[in-house]
């Protein structure tokens, strides 16, 4: 016969909607304003997919093994320690029985991005998690962007993925929320001065102040604007060369147009190389 405990675990998270794993991360997003990084989770998980010289990668989960791969890339740091503590409480609660962790990530992202202002994002399910830290990709080079870098860089990366110049200019400006940590990436600073309000204020920002160089107490080189703080990254205001700035007056102008496109990017990104995905839990 099945344990008394066994069987009240079983039906306690099994029966567990879908409305109910949102309320318990729009919680959490309030208390600890922890939104943003939630979106970084997401996008890392998702975002090491490639169709280039390098092939593969998919959203599964396999940064939450430490032990090797993506767990332990330097790209990640924060996010198997920070992120996962924050998000414990949910995970606990219903991974996996009701949900994967893969997916978890995916909803806890999209859930964050409407909480702090951002569009709708509808979730599909279905991924699979990684079993162990042996289902990661080979390496975050070639396949997650590094900050110090412009145009070309920024092509190389995600045109792999399926991504456009307007792809990446959309996708970029999920920087309007959150902030760089000196002990986790070497930048330092927030992109705007709202950093947890997610509309369209990285591009207006961008192409409204000024920005000097400066060094990060880590040796990272950045740009910062001297008198609110806020700070590009050279990958950032790479945006400003042409092709790239047509859509970034585009969506400083017309918000509505920003999310649109985001969406539409953002969904591709979290269901790049997924297959059999589903509308319900």
């Amino acid at each position: 016969t099945t344990p008394p405990s066994q069987t009240t675990e079983t039906l306690s998270t099994t029966t567990m909607s879908l409305e109910d794993i949102k309320s318990d991360i729009k919680a959490i997003v309030a208390e600890k304003d922890c939104g943003p990084i939630f979106i970084r989770l997401s996008w890392h998980d998702a975002g090491v997919f490639s169709t280039g010289k390098l092939t593969g990668g998919c959203p599964n989960a396999a940064m939450r093994f430490t032990d090797g791969g993506e767990g332990t890339f330097g790209a990640n740091a924060g996010l198997p320690t920070v992120a996962l503590d924050l998000l414990k409480p949910v995970t606990d609660k219903y991974c996996p029985a009701s949900i994967s962790h893969a997916d978890l990530w995916t909803l806890v992202a999209n859930v964050a991005i409407e909480t702090m202002g951002g569009p709708a994002i509808p979730t599909k399910f279905g991924r699979k998690d990684a079993a162990t830290s042996a289902e990661s990709v080979e390496s975050q080079v070639g396949r997650l962007p590094d900050g110090d870098k412009g145009c070309p860089h920024l092509r190389e990366i995600f045109h792999p993925k399926g991504f456009s110049d307007k792809d990446i200019v959309a996708l970029s400006g999920a920087h309007t929320v959150g902030k760089c940590h000196g002990d986790r990436s070497g930048f330092d600073g927030k992109w705007t001065e709202n950093h947890l309000k997610f509309d369209n204020s990285y591009f207006t920002e961008m192409l409204s102040k000024e920005y000097a160089d400066e060094t990060t107490a880590a040796g990272c080189p950045q740009k910062k604007h001297a008198a609110s703080g806020t700070i590009m990254l050279i990958s950032d205001l790479a945006l400003l060369e042409a092709p790239f700035r047509e859509h970034v007056e585009l969506y400083a102008k017309d918000q509505e147009a920003f999310f649109k496109d985001f969406v539409t990017v953002w969904v591709k990104l979290q269901e790049n190389g997924c297959t059999g995905l589903r509308d319900t839990l």
